[in-house]
């Protein structure tokens, strides 16, 4: 009984010593948390109902650097580097579409990055 006392307290000061540092911790960036804290918005314009306005809304502590975008028609993807990420697009035609936006969140030198996705219909 004394020996695994001993193996698991070695085992235990090994992992302790041998853990993340703060700094370590500080570059960490959680990316399940920062994934429910990023919600995809669209509108539709006012005056054209083919061109769908497109942002990000996050709401954590970290950074958004870039959003790179899919708007499910086919057309290249559109890389955005700002905090909302807003975008305008404009459909060819109407129909149903997958929009997804690869989220990269930042923080200390460390990233993830996210990818909301939602089904837009287009009149």
């Amino acid at each position: 009984m004394k020996k695994i006392a001993t193996i698991l307290i070695l085992t235990a000061v090994f992992f302790a010593s041998n853990s993340c540092s703060k700094s370590d911790d500080e570059a960490i960036v959680d990316c399940f948390g920062d994934s429910i804290l990023t919600e995809l918005k669209h509108s539709a314009d006012g005056t054209n109902s083919k061109i769908i306005n497109y942002s990000i809304q996050y709401s954590g502590s970290n950074t958004v650097t870039s959003v790179k975008w899919t708007f499910g028609d086919g057309t290249p993807a559109q890389t955005v580097n700002s905090a909302t990420g807003a975008v305008a697009h404009t459909y060819a035609a109407g129909g149903t579409f997958e929009v997804k936006a690869d989220v990269t969140v930042s923080k200390s030198g460390g990233s993830c990055t996210v990818s909301p996705k939602k089904s837009i219909t287009v009149n």
